[in-house]
């Protein structure tokens, strides 16, 4: 009789672990900028990358396979500084499906310059939520509360805030941190000053928005497209009001980096009352990209 209680343990332990973890991170690390660099260091650093971000749990939750969250991440090394350590960005871009439909929309496309970080090849990755031991496995842990955080606002008002507080607190852990990043004076545009943004009630306008415009808007386009885009379209109402407020605030740049091509497609196919609403609006708050949206005027009315 022990014997049979005794498999299905051992399975249930056996299986537990694969469906906690909640990212399918693809991770791509190119050195081609350091002549004469040891490539197989950088090839083992980005499986053991791959390994730290979707071989570990993130949350309490539990994940199928098909429920993973499709994300990317681009470390481009630049400089090496010492046998161990390097400098270069990283770049991170996340996804996640539409409803009813075969799209795939982009929630997050950041680019991050203050990539400064030690690898010794072979030696176990390490990360303490309540220490700065290790400032490359502060910067993957980070961006995994992050991508979690975009995952869990796009489908919930204001849902990712357990995660953007995990984020948060390695902000403030990594305060006295030697690399760039991590503090309010180093640049307006840094992960300090993304939490600070996603966390400051003042831009709660932009949290909105990001779940307005995906569960109400794209997420019903497929069946509602009408409803849909003007969903998206009054979404944008919460992003000129924190533009107002502060035109510099740097989530205003992360979610047009993510946002600006989609916009032009969603309102191409637009009635013309709400394509001027929408270019008054575009024009005004993300003024850089104004050829682009030309685009929405320049197509057909309905």
């Amino acid at each position: 009789m022990k014997r049979y209680l005794l498999i299905p343990a051992l399975l249930f332990l056996f299986l537990a672990p694969l469906r906690g973890q909640e990212l399918r991170c693809n991770i791509s690390v190119s050195a081609e900028r350091i002549q004469g660099a040891n490539r197989n260091l950088f090839y083992t650093m980005q499986s053991d990358l791959y390994e730290f971000m979707n071989n570990r749990r993130w949350t309490e939750h539990a994940y199928t396979m098909e429920e993973r969250i499709e994300c990317s991440i681009f470390i481009r090394i630049d400089e090496q500084i010492s046998a161990d350590e390097f400098k270069g960005s990283i770049q991170v871009q996340l996804k996640r499906p539409v409803f009813n439909s075969s799209y795939e929309t982009t929630l997050l496309n950041i680019k991050d310059n203050d990539f400064q970080a030690k690898y010794v090849e072979f030696q176990p990755l390490e990360f303490n939520e309540t220490s700065n031991r290790d400032n490359l496995t502060n910067i993957m842990a980070f961006y995994a509360y992050v991508i979690l955080g975009f995952d869990y606002d796009s489908f919930s008002r204001e849902g990712g805030t357990p995660y953007f507080e995990k984020a948060q607190a390695i902000v403030n852990n990594s305060q006295n941190a030697r690399e760039k990043g991590w503090k309010a004076f180093e640049s307006e545009r840094n992960r300090y000053w993304l939490m600070e943004n996603l966390m400051n009630r003042s831009y709660s306008g932009m949290r909105d928005c990001f779940y307005n415009y995906h569960r109400r808007g794209l997420d019903i386009m497929a069946d509602k497209p009408e409803e849909g885009r003007a969903a998206i379209a009054e979404s944008l109402r919460s992003v000129q009001q924190v533009f107002r407020r502060r035109p510099s605030t740097y989530i205003l740049q992360v979610f047009f980096d993510a946002k600006s091509d989609e916009l032009v497609n969603v309102f191409s196919k637009s009635f013309p009352d709400e394509r001027n609403r929408v270019m008054a609006i575009l024009n005004e708050v993300d003024p850089s990209n104004g050829s682009k949206y030309q685009k929405i005027q320049e197509s057909e009315s309905f």
